[in-house]
């Protein structure tokens, strides 16, 4: 029996992962839950699940939620709040895996402390391997715990990888959907409104990663993981627009080999490849393989999507322009849907902040915090 925790459990990789746990009962049970704002559904998921503790985001939900436990009969419920409480979640010592779908840097603080506690780690949060990647990866090494990606393109590319040796890897190909404005005139950029780009062709989503799958600066974001998670340079890692979204990834190996991985488009095939490793327990998740009518591959284009392009940029310098270009494009995708900036207002933003950021690597999570919210005062600065 796995015992998980689940930091972000009331949002979609959350609840997808609860979903496992429930067709797996004999396998899984949950340790803790660390569920932000949405007092309803942690209250639900305590009253479900009875798990050890439940972190909420301030210490007034986390007193509204424990007076509810307590009204309804159930014992047994620890509830804390804040970042110190998701870091008592994901360090809890009867835990045996953490699942981190914390959107943003909000977890990467609770992401950090389960690597050093020895927890093996499912990340399915890019902002915090894009802002602390070294820092992430250095105390898994120094472990020996795996940080199994959740993500489904670097899921898929973890796949790929186990039939070869690191040495032999050419080429990392992530693919990428190419969003609603993939055949979109650039002249009709400037007027793109955020209820069409929150219309996303393939995947259902939040609505920050919808929009930076529209910008394609989602894939800038995987293409810096990627470097991070698999130990390859900028250079040996490549983005191909694939509309289908039936290829997740490709690995190219220096002998000419190139192996994909195909699935369902359903987020709990990874979770539960991520919790399962190096196991692949049978489920419900099949494939129709008379789907493959036509696979339709083609070079994105960085005047379409200049994000993309920084994002690579930014990839070659690391450390600062990495946490930079993650932080500025949080605070420019707020501005848009808020409509105070255009559609093509999110890359500007994004290029005058790394202008304007310093080459430095830091070296601790505080550090990495810090640099993250001077590029987000920048990033707010200038839109203002």
């Amino acid at each position: 029996m796995k015992r998980l925790v689940i930091l972000g459990s009331t949002g979609s990789i959350g609840q997808s992962t609860l979903s496992i746990v429930e067709q797996f009962p004999e396998r899984y049970s949950v340790a803790s839950l660390a569920a932000g704002r949405n007092v309803d559904e942690a209250f639900a998921q305590a009253v479900r699940w009875r798990p050890r503790v439940v972190s909420l985001a301030t210490e007034e939900l986390a007193g509204e939620l424990a007076a509810r436990l307590k009204q309804a009969g159930v014992t047994g419920v620890e509830v804390v709040h804040g970042t110190a409480g998701t870091v008592v979640c994901s360090t809890l010592p009867e835990a045996d895996f953490v699942v981190s779908a914390i959107v943003g840097v909000s977890g990467l603080e609770a992401t950090h402390a389960a690597l050093l506690a020895g927890k093996p780690v499912g990340l399915a949060n890019k902002e915090c391997m894009v802002a602390a990647g070294e820092i992430l990866t250095a105390a898994a090494r120094e472990r020996n715990v795996p940080i199994l990606p959740i993500d489904s393109e670097h899921n898929a590319v973890h796949q790929c990888l186990r039939v070869g040796a690191h040495n032999e890897i050419k080429t990392i190909w992530l693919t990428a959907s190419g969003g609603p404005f993939r055949t979109t005139p650039l002249d009709q950029f400037a007027s793109i409104t955020p209820e069409q780009a929150l219309k996303h062709p393939t995947w259902v989503m939040g609505r920050r990663i919808t929009i930076d799958s529209a910008t394609m600066l989602n894939k800038g974001l995987e293409v810096i993981e990627a470097c991070r998670l698999f130990d390859v340079t900028p250079s040996q890692v490549r983005v191909m627009i694939h509309p289908q979204s039936t290829v997740h990834s490709l690995v190219e190996y220096v002998d000419g080999s190139i192996l994909a991985q195909i699935s369902v488009t359903d987020m709990r095939l990874p979770i539960l490849y991520a919790l399962a490793y190096p196991e692949r327990p049978a489920s419900s998740l099949t494939f129709d393989l008379a789907a493959l009518k036509h696979l339709d591959f083609e070079q994105p284009d960085f005047a379409r999507f200049p994000c993309l392009r920084l994002a690579f940029e930014a990839a070659e310098k690391g450390g600062a322009h990495c946490i930079a270009l993650n932080a500025a494009d949080e605070v420019a995708v707020d501005a848009f849907l808020a409509r105070r900036i255009p559609f093509t207002g999110i890359a500007d933003t994004i290029e005058r902040v790394l202008a304007l950021t310093p080459e430095s690597h830091p070296e601790t999570i505080s550090a990495v915090l810090e640099a993250d919210r001077g590029a987000r005062a920048r990033a707010a600065e200038l839109i203002v």
